[in-house]
């Protein structure tokens, strides 16, 4: 890739930090990976600099809070956002919803580089100081760069931690060795609000979110335990939630089952005759703006299972038992609470 020259007066103005950030793959277990030092004169609501992170596997240390941040995928921009750093951010990428309406306004401050994926070129453009994501295939060298390129030009990056907490990452592929956990969520607000020296923001916004899921998981007192099928995407075979990310992570909250909890994969294909076999109380439909494929939209999908003789017979579609989410509330990130809330609700009306 050529280098312009903008981008050589990036890397020449992020010469002085790039001695204080070392990218280094850790050995330690995933729970080690996700560690934040600093000094020892912290104060609650204050970050005390050089502060380092163990992030993923890469040890960041910022000496100052960023003022100049790029988010690469939107549940990153939202988290951003949410902890009011609109000022501080100059580029998002990687969109796929709407943004939240609430975060609207601040949204429409910040440039968005691209809707997919920028190249690499365009966010040094913008001269960053931190480049966060929460996707796995962000940092790699077929998309925008990796995390120890960043860091050869003295960019600091930071990586959501439901990326690779109870999980192995091999380029763009994540494999789950633990279910994703809300308190990952949480993890991730309050060490960026520490990043960012805005400790107070982080933990109300952690508050809030603790607040309103302690309100749905007080709603889980119907008899029995209801069940729930995720479909994504896909008609002549749907793609269909596994175990163990945002989905599972959903109906464990909420006390219900994942019929397809056995599969590994977050999204494993599964076959029509297995999916009205499971016959779910509730489907849950995801709504993708995208819509580049049979299966995106939510208008497609359920024409198909009414339709369909067999899917047809299936009691959640007979009932018209759907809850309706975006691609955004079926990835990891701050509409974890949004998804769990729909989902308790069409649960507890079924």
């Amino acid at each position: 890739m050529k280098t312009t020259t903008r981008s050589l007066r990036t890397v020449a103005a992020f010469g002085l930090i790039s001695t204080l950030l070392t990218a280094a793959i850790a050995c330690g277990s995933p729970a080690d990976t996700s560690g934040v030092h600093g000094s020892a004169h912290d104060t609650p609501g204050r970050t005390s600099y050089p502060l380092t992170l163990d992030n993923c596997g890469v040890r960041v240390t910022f000496d100052k809070a960023p003022t100049r941040a790029v988010s690469l995928y939107q549940a990153s921009t939202e988290i951003l956002l949410s902890l009011g750093l609109a000022d501080r951010m100059v580029g998002t990428s990687t969109w796929f919803d709407p943004v939240l309406p609430v975060l609207a306004a601040d949204n429409a401050k910040v440039p968005r580089l691209a809707d997919n994926d920028p190249a690499l070129e365009t966010v040094l453009d913008t001269e960053p100081d931190l480049v966060t994501s929460t996707s796995a295939h962000t940092f790699t060298p077929a998309v925008v760069a990796e995390r120890s390129r960043f860091a050869q030009l003295g960019i600091p990056t930071y990586q959501s931690p439901s990326v690779c907490t109870g999980a192995t990452v091999d380029g763009e592929t994540v494999t789950r060795t633990a279910s994703l956990r809300i308190d990952t969520l949480f993890q991730e607000i309050t060490e960026l609000a520490r990043v960012f020296d805005v400790q107070d923001r982080g933990a109300q916004l952690v508050d809030q979110l603790k607040g309103r899921l302690q309100a749905v998981t007080a709603r889980t007192d119907s008899p029995g335990e209801p069940t729930v099928a995720f479909w994504f995407s896909g008609i002549k075979t749907p793609y269909m939630a596994g175990c163990c990310s945002a989905p599972g992570l959903y109906a464990r909250e909420f006390g219900a089952r994942n019929v397809f909890a056995d599969a590994r994969e977050d999204w494993p294909e599964i076959s029509w005759e297995a999916v009205v076999a499971s016959d779910p109380d509730v489907l849950v439909l995801a709504d993708l703006s995208r819509k580049r494929v049979d299966g995106d939209a939510i208008e497609t999908k359920k024409q198909f299972l009414e339709s369909n003789p067999a899917t047809a017979r299936m009691r959640a579609v007979q009932g018209k038992r759907y809850v309706v989410m975006t691609g955004s509330e079926l990835d990891p990130g701050i509409r974890e609470i949004d998804a769990i809330e729909k989902l308790a609700t069409g649960l507890t009306t079924r």
